[in-house]
């Protein structure tokens, strides 16, 4: 059922697990501390980006306790896991940055940033070309928290896959990096916005979330929800493929 789901809608919800948990436990405690260094901070201080923060294991433990879950056998595990990235979202998400333009604060409040990982905007127009090409992204939280929750759209990733495969229809997996895709990647994602559902994802320590590569997701505005005072803190992995070919299969 979950792999069905996962095929058809691009995510998966996975239920509690003890061995998730304790992981869960460990990296708290490991971002309890790292949060009280200087970081990557933006949207006017109300989130920390935290990218490559958690000080995990090539295995994916941390603290000796090792990161293992019912994701094993739905995606296609990396030989090692880099360091994950510690995202950190504090009341008032997301106020507006110096520089920031009205048109980007308005997308982001009202279209959560929708965007699909790894393409990333390059020069003073920004401008998206694939530089990372993940194998999925799992999303694991470290506290309880309701406030600003992850945001996907189901079955983004099936209109996403089609647009980019005519993107690099001919050009050799090498070069893609070098297509500039914007254009067409906007506009797939507006007809993701008309056509896709678009769904809140609350998950709680014990669980996980597996989005898959393609699937246009966001963060939603902080809103009426709730979290403790140390913000609303979830650990994510984005393990890349070592051949960029294996993105679009």
């Amino acid at each position: 059922m979950v792999e069905a789901d996962f095929a058809q809608k691009g995510f998966a919800v996975l239920a509690h697990a003890d061995p998730v948990v304790a992981w869960a436990r460990a990296a708290h405690a490991v971002a309890l501390e790292v949060v009280k260094t200087p970081g990557d901070m933006r949207c006017g201080g109300t989130w920390r980006v935290g990218v490559d923060e958690v000080p995990n294991a090539p295995d994916g433990a941390i603290s000796g306790v090792p990161l293992t879950g019912p994701w094993e056998g739905l995606v296609p595990l990396p030989r090692q896991w880099h360091y994950a990235q510690l995202s950190v979202v504090y009341p008032g998400y997301p106020k507006q940055d110096k520089g920031e333009s009205d048109a980007a604060h308005r997308f982001r409040l009202r279209r959560d940033a929708a965007h699909v990982d790894g393409l990333l905007p390059e020069g003073p127009d920004k401008r998206r070309h694939l530089r990372e090409p993940h194998r999925f992204i799992l999303g694991l939280p470290l506290n309880t928290a309701t406030a600003s929750p992850l945001v996907v759209w189901e079955g983004s990733h099936q209109i996403m896959r089609q647009t980019f495969a005519a993107a690099y229809d001919g050009i050799e997996p090498a070069d893609w990096g070098d297509v500039d895709v914007t254009d067409i990647y906007q506009a797939a994602r507006r007809s993701v916005f008309d056509k896709c559902v678009r769904t809140q994802i609350h998950v709680a320590p014990g669980q996980a979330v597996v989005l898959h590569r393609h699937l246009v997701h966001g963060v939603a505005p902080w809103g009426d929800g709730s979290a403790p005072p140390e913000g609303r803190i979830i650990a994510y992995f984005r393990p890349q493929f070592e051949t960029v070919a294996d993105w679009l299969g």
